[in-house]
Order: C-alpha cells, then sequence, then structure tokens
C-alpha cells in the first residue's frame, strides 16, 4: 500500500488545527502527516495535541516554499500532497486522488476546489479549469497559474526531475513548479472538489497581492519561449496547427 505524505505548513494561522484534523481523518490509511513550523509566534498551542500522531518540524521563518522543501527532504511517503494550514482536505481526498492517479498511470493529478469562508462555511460551487488537450492545458499558463496547490498529489519522483520549490519565489512558487513539473509530465484533472479552500482577510494572496503578481509576472517572462515552443511542438504532433490565443 503506497505511503503519502500530507505537507502542512504552517506560520501564524488560527485554523491549523482544522487543517491537521482534516489530514488526519482522511480514509486512506497509509499516511504520514508533516507539519512544518516556518517560526511561527502565534497559535503553536492549537499544535501541541497532535505531537503523538503527526511528524513535527521547526524552522526559522524563511516562506512557504523553505517549509514545503523541508517537508519533503524529511518524507517517507512515495507521493507528496500540500495542504495549507488554513485550508480543509475532504475525507476521501487522498483515497479518491491516488486511485485516480493509479487509474491513469499518472505522476500528478490535480481537482476543483470550494471556497469556505473564516466559519468554514462554503461560498462558492466547485471552482476548477479542465482542458481537452495538452496544448490548451500549457497554454494557460501563459497567463496564470490555475492549480490550487492543495487540489494536488504527486508522485515523489516528480522532484527527481523537476526539481523542489524555488525559494526564491515567496508567494508565486507552485505557479513556478507546476510549470517545470509539466515540461517532463502530464497533469491529470480529476474532476471532483476534494479542497475546501478559506478565503480570509489574513491569507497571504490577499495581504501580498503585489507581490504575489510581481513574482507571477517574472515567472511568466521566465517560461513564456519554453512554453510557447511545448505548445508549438504539442499542436504539431496531434496536427491542430499553432495558434497562441487558443
Amino acid at each position: 500500500m503506497e505511503k503519502v505524505s500530507i505537507i502542512i505548513p504552517f506560520y501564524n494561522c488560527p485554523y491549523v488545527d482544522q487543517a491537521i484534523e482534516s489530514a488526519l481523518q482522511q480514509t486512506y490509511s497509509n499516511i504520514e502527516v508533516i507539519l512544518v513550523n516556518d517560526g511561527s509566534t502565534q497559535f503553536t498551542d492549537k499544535v501541541k495535541k497532535y505531537l503523538g500522531k503527526i511528524k513535527y518540524i521547526e524552522k526559522e521563518n524563511g516562506g512557504t516554499a523553505t517549509a514545503l522543501n523541508l517537508g519533503i527532504k524529511n518524507a517517507t511517503g512515495n507521493y507528496f500532497s500540500w495542504l495549507s494550514s488554513d485550508d480543509i482536505y475532504h475525507p476521501e481526498k487522498i483515497a479518491k486522488q491516488l486511485r485516480f492517479m493509479l487509474e491513469q498511470q499518472t505522476n500528478a493529478v490535480y481537482s476543483p476546489v470550494i471556497f469556505i469562508d473564516a466559519q468554514s462555511k462554503p461560498t462558492s460551487r466547485a471552482i476548477g479549469v479542465s482542458y481537452s488537450n495538452r496544448a490548451l492545458f500549457l497554454n494557460h499558463f501563459l497567463q496564470g497559474c490555475f492549480i490550487n496547490g492543495c487540489s494536488v498529489l504527486l508522485n515523489m519522483d516528480v522532484f527527481s526531475k523537476s526539481g523542489l520549490f524555488d525559494e526564491t519565489f515567496r508567494y508565486a512558487h507552485d505557479y513556478d513548479l507546476w510549470i517545470r513539473i509539466a515540461q517532463h509530465y502530464d497533469f491529470q484533472y480529476l474532476n471532483e472538489p476534494l479542497v475546501f479552500y478559506r478565503v480570509h482577510e489574513e491569507m497571504g494572496t490577499r495581504k501580498h497581492i503585489n507581490a504575489v503578481n510581481t513574482e507571477a509576472r517574472m515567472i511568466q517572462q521566465k517560461y513564456y519561449n519554453v512554453l510557447l515552443n511545448m505548445i508549438r511542438d504539442e499542436r504539431n504532433k496531434t496536427g491542430l496547427g499553432f495558434d497562441r490565443r487558443n
């Protein structure tokens, strides 16, 4: 039975206990939950009661990418799943995605999410983007990051080819990594919402929106020609021709 490592980066988040609970309550039994405390000074008391059930790592504050990378380096699972400390997993998140991955014989899968508020009440329908062909999938990376990081399940082997999260990107490290992974592997879409994504005033993507947008533009410029070439190759291979607008 394959082991899945669920890595939770934690920095001063009041919802961390809800995230841990949702990880521990997965119906898939062979998991390890790794909480990486990225220099938190608040809400660490919410973690104490779980210390016998999870792997707990403390480090100086360095950002989410550094916490994720440290978690990956200490993981013993065959698969990687990321859970933000303010989000919640559906109880069958791991079971359904892993079964889908094995059926599809793929190394990377993502799914839609449902937005929730500070009280954990749903505020949206399922939100996610799928594509009818790989060229369209790659093309959308020219516009932005459309894959929610917590909806992803990866075979640990992908990191040997694609590398870990780029720690120079404090906010858009996921966008950068998904593009690097897409150069070697196909992402498959499981059209079922398995993550509850919390939208609140203190979330990093709101507090640091200007920095997020700046990093996203840097990544778009970094991979622009790479993506264009990949899209062109894919369209030529499938006989679709090339049109960057579609």
